[in-house]
């Protein structure tokens, strides 16, 4: 009866010597890692798929954000590192490190009235209808716009319901690449040619982010290097 008590006081007492040992080298206890919400996924799987293997002691917690949600975390200590692309000024006390950029698209609908114009649409007429936008649920970019090209804007908390308003026409709007390539390819949606931006569609820069008094224990910068490493072989570039 006593012996699968003692067993599992034993494990026990087997991962309290591990714990012990990862911060006596320097280990974090816990990662903490805030991603925006334009950078792929997968790539975070991926990476964070080997850290489990390599870390096995150390948890891993994720927040996905936008704008300014990407740094406050790390501002007040409830993050260690970030992936940011949508803030493109940073606060004070921020280190950053290129990681690539996400190719960005300008799309509507299939039947929106801009998906139906030929040729690159004019600044005056993207004017004429509702921009969908994501919004900053931080003040750190208050009395800042980024990407804002209509007087009509829509404001979105959340990347899932702006994907879900554009496929049903309500507005038009920027979305990584990488979310809206199926759509795209099926029809529901249409890569909008704009007046005077790349026709291919525009790139957004994306660092890694860390306080400058707080720099990456070893798991941390083991986690940015095998990121770095998954962005070669994706849709970062």
């Amino acid at each position: 009866m006593l012996l699968p008590k003692a067993r599992e006081i034993i494990a026990k007492v087997d991962i309290f010597k591990s714990y012990a040992k990862g911060m006596a080298t320097g280990l974090e206890a816990e990662l903490s890692v805030v991603i925006d919400v334009f950078f792929p996924i997968h790539i975070i799987a991926e990476a964070a798929k080997d850290f489990r293997e390599r870390f096995p002691t150390v948890p891993l917690r994720l927040f996905v954000e936008a704008l300014g949600g990407t740094v406050e975390p790390i501002l007040d200590r409830r993050a260690n590192v970030g992936i940011v692309g949508s803030l493109p000024v940073m606060p004070s006390g921020i280190a950053t490190e290129p990681l690539g950029s996400i190719l960005f698209n300008i799309v509507a609908s299939a039947d929106h009235p801009l998906s139906l114009i030929e040729g690159p649409i004019s600044k005056s007429q993207l004017e004429q209808h509702v921009q969908l936008i994501l919004t900053d649920r931080t003040e750190l970019s208050a009395g800042r716009e980024f990407g804002v090209m209509s007087s009509q804007t829509w404001r979105l908390a959340d990347l899932f319901a702006k994907h879900t308003f554009l496929i049903n026409g309500l507005g038009w709007g920027g979305m990584p690449e990488h979310a809206v390539k199926t759509d795209i390819e099926e029809g529901r949606l249409v890569s909008l040619i704009i007046e005077d931006l790349p026709a291919g569609g525009l790139r957004l820069p994306v660092s890694i982010a860390y306080r400058s008094d707080d720099p990456p224990g070893p798991a941390g910068r083991w986690f940015i290097g095998r990121l770095t490493a998954c962005s070669n072989d994706s849709s970062i570039k």
